[in-house]
């Protein structure tokens, strides 16, 4: 068996990817290109979500509470992040969709994104990608949003995310 050298950041993308597909099916060719990270780096994921049992051994069944799981407790121990500087950007965590509709701020979460629409303190993405990525799926935005809110935000933001991100997953 090959050896498990943790996961990454970009493995929540690819995994929470493969979560707003839903029951449709996908190749990894697919995976890569939606999210505009490299096949052989796509391949690296799967191997490392199905040795962490957040896939199956096929590498095709999202292993759902065990990934709901790792979000609720190890997200914002692995990857953790503060808010930065006032930037150009995405909506992010409590700023977008659709905690923006629950949680009212005067603080707004942003993604750095040169096409953003929106002012705010700058998160930084699980991945570089990931701005393009939720243009293109705005299922994936949602998850990632949420999956961001458990990374920054406070008890109730995250109890909130939680609930919102069973929603869809499961």
């Amino acid at each position: 068996m090959k050896k498990h050298s943790g996961m990454r950041p970009q493995d929540v993308v690819v995994l929470l990817k493969i979560a707003a597909k839903g029951k449709n099916s996908w190749m990894m060719k697919d995976l890569s290109n939606e999210l505009e990270i490299s096949a052989s780096e796509i391949s690296e994921s799967l191997n490392r979500s199905m040795l962490a049992n957040l896939l199956s051994h096929n590498k095709k069944t999202l292993m759902k509470s065990a990934l709901l799981d790792f979000l609720e407790h190890g997200l914002k121990y692995v990857y953790p992040q503060k808010p930065g500087a006032l930037v150009r950007g995405m909506a992010t965590s409590h700023s977008a969709e659709p905690l923006n509709k629950i949680i009212q701020s005067e603080n707004h979460y942003v993604w750095p994104f040169a096409k953003g629409n929106m002012r705010g303190e700058a998160i930084e993405p699980l991945h570089p990608s990931v701005p393009k990525a939720c243009l293109k799926d705005p299922v994936l935005y949602e998850l990632l949003t949420l999956t961001d809110a458990l990374r920054v935000g406070k008890i109730r933001e995250q109890k909130i995310a939680i609930t919102e991100l069973k929603k869809i997953i499961c």
